[in-house]
């Protein structure tokens, strides 16, 4: 298995105002765009061509990694006119795939964070004979996600809708959003039209008697799509909680990158990330928290669990937590922004203008 296809065309609207100039798999975590960790850990796993399946904003990804050569890899691009779905993705790119007939390609999705053993997947579908391989993982509350029960040997039975009662939770296991297809397999995808694999090509695969292996691995994953998800994922890649050889430093509480500023007696803990010519200033306190490039935060500030856009500017003595601050936003002094607020790209909040309690 040397090729890859890797969705990355979705527009990553639950994840505004962090998506509003950048794609979501370009959006920094640990210090470098998303789709890095992921590029890489295919690199480790054996992998040498990847097509990605271009959408959004297209035009930013190849500026950034050209070839791939940089990565060790061969990278092409492939752009949709119209969006296709997950199905119709795949099947756009086939013409540039080079493998044969029956030989595997893996395929995954741009926005999930996985410490999938990548290698077992591929051995699990030759073994096993398998037209497709799933990753699957186990999840406490499944309500949220469609159900792939299989049998004793891992072949999957069924793609169940996302349950609405107690009775339908037949399994804590969900489709984890990577998988190997036989090369023959994505070329019997409808072409030219959205096909969603979830709901459309794995259920007529079944019905077809075509054989769906699951393979369960329950080691960290984690779906970004929401901005507290993307602030986590980035702190765990930075404590190590999740592997990528990608992290542009030692893993540990705090990775400042190179031209950033952070004043002496700062306090940066819980996986915080500074990024390239931002400044964090005298007194300032953030916690498991990404600062993007060029952003300040000034003196006394206080940062917990938050995404701070590029460019953007924290003012003195603000309190933040569960906050997501877009690109170029200013938030003026003695604010206090909680419970999940978004503050849209350029904004401009003056001085001691929102709280969440009454203190003064």
């Amino acid at each position: 298995m040397t090729e890859a296809i890797l969705l990355v065309g979705g527009k990553g609207t639950r994840l505004r105002p962090l998506t509003v100039n950048t794609p979501k798999p370009m959006v920094r975590a640990a210090g470098v765009p998303f789709l890095t960790h992921q590029l890489a850990r295919a690199k480790a796993a054996g992998v040498e061509h990847i097509v990605l399946a271009t959408s959004y904003l297209a035009e930013v990804f190849e500026p950034y990694f050209g070839d791939g050569s940089a990565l060790g890899l061969h990278l092409e691009y492939v752009t949709e006119e119209e969006p296709l779905g997950t199905g119709g993705a795949i099947r756009n790119v086939a013409s540039r795939l080079h493998s044969g007939p029956d030989e595997p390609v893996l395929i995954f999705n741009g926005d999930i964070l996985t410490g999938l053993d990548i290698g077992a997947l591929v051995r699990t579908h030759e073994t096993t004979g398998a037209d497709v391989s799933l990753h699957l993982t186990q999840v406490t509350d499944p309500r949220a996600y469609g159900l792939v029960p299989t049998d004793d040997t891992g072949r999957v039975l069924a793609f169940l809708e996302k349950p609405q009662t107690p009775e339908e939770i037949v399994t804590d296991q969900i489709n984890a959003g990577a998988y190997v297809f036989r090369r023959s397999v994505i070329d019997t995808i409808p072409a030219g039209r959205p096909v969603s694999v979830e709901r459309e090509t794995f259920p007529e695969l079944l019905a077809t008697g075509a054989h769906l292996q699951g393979m369960v691995d329950s080691t960290y994953w984690l779906d970004l799509g929401t901005p507290a998800a993307f602030v986590r994922g980035s702190a765990d890649l930075v404590l190590g909680r999740a592997p990528s050889p990608a992290v542009p430093g030692r893993c540990g509480d705090r990775l400042v990158l190179p031209t950033a500023q952070v004043a002496p007696d700062a306090k940066l803990t819980g996986g915080t990330v500074v990024g390239e010519g931002a400044l964090v200033a005298e007194g300032a306190r953030v916690f498991g928290s990404t600062i993007l490039p060029g952003a300040v935060i000034e003196p006394g500030a206080v940062i917990t669990d938050s995404l701070i856009g590029t460019r953007a500017r924290v003012g003195t003595r603000s309190v933040l937590a569960d906050t997501v601050i877009g690109d170029g936003a200013v938030i003026g002094a003695d604010n206090e922004l909680r419970s999940g607020a978004r503050i849209w790209c350029d904004a401009h909040i003056p001085p001691a203008s929102l709280r969440f309690s009454p203190d003064t």
